[in-house]
């Protein structure tokens, strides 16, 4: 289990770094200029341009890039750690995000070698803005229905590309793009590398957003565009995978993104709540505000847990994959692929984070938060786009319960119904007394009934309702908001235990990060409870119904904290250090 307190020293000095290019760069400058960027203004535009070249020359548009193309090279949890503090940089944030991710890595994972001289060099200094096309107006989640078409030309030269995309993150400016479209009659996408002054290629105005006002995001247009036939990345009708792939990648940067924005409200929140004065002493004295400041704190350690637990198993994945002779590149993809499950879990979760903090921290400001100079209006609406992008959360959450049974059912890479004849067992001592045999049995309790909840209820509708099942789309959410609870507790109690025998923890933190932990378990049994009650009374009716909760009622025992003196104790804690300190 990796835990953020072991980042090299190396790995720290570039979240050091980032940090302080979004103070300097983007922070002073808003807060001077009183008004956040819209790349709609020309002289905003210019802005967002200068900034992406600064970044350039500090190298942080090539974290994802190998040093042999002129890039940091970064493993992914390094590249996690960078999307986490970036989120720092406000709509900024997006647009490097994907000159880091989806605008450059298909390239690097699919790309053939003169197609990576070509590109990998400029996109890594800067000089290339890189976009990624793949959504249609009639093609989101279903991006295989995509209608976009390439032909190849009669002389074989190069394909004559027809279509529209939409959604485009840094297509106002972009040089490069990766475009999806389907050959001919192809049943699958294929991937093209096209350029912004390709004969036939045009850019639609600056959409008018909610947020995220500071990137750019246009529609795009094929009319015959010639894209010459060694631009085809990867191999023909390979861009679906290629898609999904990359996709998975991103999702965990965004829910390492989520937690970062969530722990920057926190401290503004912290900040105010020391200095607003009301009945004559700072409202952070005040249980309800504590509440607030305890509840984002304790969700944003936990799932810090679950984010850099997932990228550090699958940086250890690659080396297992390159280890037994993978290529590079195939071995990234497949590692990430491996993990494909925790990517959806954590997209969700860091994305929903970071809209409750905003939300929170507006609240704690009162009116204050409703002014555009504190710049949190900005960032309530600028956290909402989390929900939708990289997969919208509901397609994320039906995503992780449906991968998870493939792997068991389709191709036995799961062994669910192992894990599931060990449930009796469990049951029969929950009756019997609870002797502690370490310090934290109880815990390890909590969180196996909550794996037990998913595999008893993914075990009992299925045999009721079969392959209907996949057509029950509520039952299924619900049990992935069960399947997330199980990942993120099992990680924040992971952590907390290494911490525990760790010769490096701090011990003036370690008791509340053991506070948190449980604070987290007490809040998310009573989630999966609800959920779990909800979801039998969805599918089962008389004795089975009876039964089925009973079974719950006693894998869900009550977990013994008191949750208003936890909050209250990590709030203090967080305050006297004036915001997120983990």
């Amino acid at each position: 289990m990796f835990i953020t307190e072991e980042w090299s020293e190396e790995e720290q000095m570039i979240a050091d770094m980032v940090a302080e290019f979004c103070a300097r760069e983007i922070h002073e400058p808003f807060f001077r200029r009183g008004r956040e960027l819209q790349v709609a203004d020309p002289a905003d535009r210019e802005e967002v341009l200068a900034l992406l070249k600064k970044a350039g020359e500090l190298g942080l548009c090539g974290v994802s890039i190998p040093e042999a193309y002129g890039g940091m090279g970064l493993n992914f949890k390094a590249n996690t750690l960078f999307s986490k503090t970036m989120a720092g940089g406000f709509s900024f944030a997006t647009t490097i995000g994907a000159q880091t991710s989806i605008g450059c890595l298909p390239i690097v994972y699919y790309g053939s070698e003169a197609q990576k001289e070509k590109y990998l060099p400029g996109i890594a200094s800067g000089e290339l803005i890189a976009a990624y096309a793949l959504t249609e107006p009639g093609a989101g989640s279903d991006a295989n229905s995509g209608k976009a078409t390439a032909t190849l030309s009669p002389d074989g030269s190069h394909y004559l590309l027809n279509g529209q995309k939409v959604w485009i993150t840094n297509g106002g400016f972009a040089d490069v793009f990766i475009v999806f479209a389907k050959i001919d009659d192809d049943e699958n996408l294929s991937a093209f590398i096209v350029e912004r002054y390709f004969e036939g290629f045009s850019v639609g105005p600056e959409e008018k957003k909610m947020g995220i006002k500071g990137s750019s995001t246009v529609q795009i247009y094929f009319d015959q565009c010639k894209v010459p036939v060694e631009n085809l990345l990867g191999q023909r009708q390979a861009g679906f995978k290629m898609a999904l792939n990359i996709l998975n990648g991103g999702r965990i940067k965004a829910g390492a993104g989520g937690i970062g924005g969530a722990q920057l409200s926190l401290r503004k929140a912290v900040l105010y709540a020391v200095e607003r004065q009301q009945f004559g002493k700072p409202i952070a004295e005040f249980g309800a505000i504590q509440y607030k400041i305890g509840d984002i704190t304790t969700r944003a350690f936990a799932g810090e847990a679950a984010v850099f637990r997932t990228a550090a198993l699958i940086d250890r994945k690659e080396a297992e994959l390159r280890a037994a002779g993978q290529p590079e590149s195939e071995a990234k993809i497949n590692a990430i692929r491996e993990f494909a499950i925790e990517a959806a879990i954590v997209k969700v979760k860091g994305s929903e984070l970071v809209c409750y903090a905003a939300d929170e921290t507006i609240q704690i400001h009162g009116g204050m938060g409703y002014a555009v100079e504190t710049g949190l209006e900005m960032a309530y609406r600028d956290a909402r786009i989390t929900k939708i992008y990289e997969g919208t959360n509901e397609i994320n959450r039906l995503l992780s319960v449906g991968e998870l049974l493939k792997r068991a059912l389709k191709t036995k890479e799961v062994n669910i119904a192992g894990a599931g004849r060990k449930i009796p067992a469990f049951l029969l001592r929950q009756f019997a007394p609870f002797y502690a045999r370490t310090s934290f049995a109880e815990e390890e309790r909590v969180v196996q009934g909550l794996k037990n909840t998913f595999l008893f209820l993914s075990g009992m509708a299925g045999k009721q309702l079969g392959k209907k099942m996949i057509d029950e789309q509520e039952l299924v959410l619900l049990l992935a908001d069960i399947l997330a609870e199980a990942y993120v507790t099992e990680s924040v109690l992971l952590k907390v235990k290494k911490l525990a025998s760790w010769a490096g923890a701090d011990t003036t933190k370690l008791p509340i990060q053991r506070q948190m932990m449980q604070l987290y378990l007490y809040e998310a049994r009573a989630l999966v409870k609800k959920a779990a009650t909800e979801a039998i009374d969805s599918f089962a009716t008389g004795r089975r119904r009876f039964i089925y909760q009973l079974a719950i009622n006693t894998m869900l025992r009550p977990y013994d904290v008191n949750p208003k003196a936890l909050r209250r104790n990590i709030a203090g804690f967080v305050v006297e250090n004036q915001g997120y300190c983990f």
